[in-house]
This record gives C-alpha cells, sequence and structure tokens, in this order.
C-alpha cells in the first residue's frame, strides 16, 4: 500500500516534548551494505537528533534499518503493548528511493521479539528533496503489504524495519522522528 496525504515537516532538533521520539530515545541497529556503521549512525543520533544512512557503491542486497519499540540492549527484547486510543506512527523522514517500513510482531506466546514472526508493512515514498512527515494509520500495516493481509497485532509490537530491498549507489535515508501516537514512555 502505497500512502498519500503526505504533509511537509522540518528538520529540527528533538525537545523534551518529544520524548516519544524512538530517534532520540532507543538504539538502532543496521544490516546491509551502508556507508555508515551501527556506532556512527548511534553517535550521529544522539549528537543531532537524526538517523542518516547512505547506500555504498555497487550495493549488493537490502539494506535494514531498524529500531525497537521498547528500548533495549540488543536487536531483540520484548514485545509492546501499543494503547488501543493509538491510531498511528508518525515518521519525519527524507529519502531518495521507496522504503517498505515493516512493524514486526513478537511471538505468539508475546514474550519475545527474536527474528521471524510477522511483518505487516507499508509502502513508504520516496521525498528526496525535502523532510516530509506522513501519519500512518495502524490499519494500514498489512502482511507483505497486501490489502488483504493479516493486520498488525499492535499489542504485540517488536520494532520497526525501514528497508531498502533494492539500493542505488549513494542512495539516502534521513530520519528526523519516528513517534508512536498516545505510545507512554
Amino acid at each position: 500500500m502505497l500512502l498519500s496525504g503526505i504533509s511537509c515537516g522540518s528538520n529540527k532538533k528533538t525537545t523534551p516534548k518529544d520524548a516519544n521520539n524512538l530517534v532520540t530515545t532507543n538504539t538502532w541497529y543496521i544490516s546491509g551494505p551502508t556507508i555508515e556503521n551501527q556506532n556512527f549512525l548511534n553517535n550521529t543520533r544522539k549528537s543531532k537528533g537524526i538517523i542518516r544512512i547512505t547506500a555504498k557503491n555497487n550495493p549488493v542486497g537490502a539494506i535494514e534499518l531498524n529500531v525497537m519499540i521498547s528500548n533495549s540492549e540488543s536487536n531483540d527484547g520484548i514485545p509492546t503493548n501499543i494503547p488501543k486510543n493509538s491510531e498511528y506512527v508518525s515518521i519525519t523522514y527524507k529519502s531518495s528511493q521507496l522504503i517498505k517500513l515493516q512493524a514486526r510482531e513478537g511471538n505468539e506466546e508475546e514474550s519475545g521479539c527474536v527474528h521471524g514472526g510477522s511483518h505487516p508493512r507499508v509502502d513508504v515514498p520516496a521525498s528526496p528533496n525535502q523532510f516530509t512527515t506522513i501519519q500512518i494509520p495502524w490499519s494500514h500495516f498489512r502482511q507483505d503489504g497486501k490489502p488483504d493481509g493479516k493486520l498488525l497485532n499492535i499489542h504485540n509490537l517488536c520494532k520497526f524495519n525501514f528497508v531498502n530491498y533494492n539500493p542505488v549507489a549513494g542512495s539516502q535515508l534521513e530520519i528526523a522522528s519516528v513517534s508512536i501516537q498516545n505510545l507512554k514512555n
């Protein structure tokens, strides 16, 4: 599902009222052919309040950038129960390519977030020239991005994966904010 109804945002430093911003509050993890490594990515996140990655020359394989909903010392952890009154996730980003945003669920016992499981997802359109803010309703996250795919269980949410399956050399993704409506940290 390709998202529409995009409004322009801005690249701004995080303020205390942005305590729900996963860019500034949680450790991010990266895999794939990027110039930046995980240490550089998180140091930039802490000092500048932004995630910034660039595809290597001749990239082979997908680039996957992910963040746990509840901060964790690893790329796995416990799932988060998103409140019933939460209707969307808001993202402020700039990207030279379309990105698949996966909302990874925990295991069926709702006790862990090990690799695998359900990956309801949406398409986040390219926005190469300016930062854009979008609000993605939870109801748009469907298994494999299909209109009739299984709906995301927001009461068992582990992490967000921002995936570029076909990176082009030099393609960039910058994320200034990822905030879940009505999530209290």
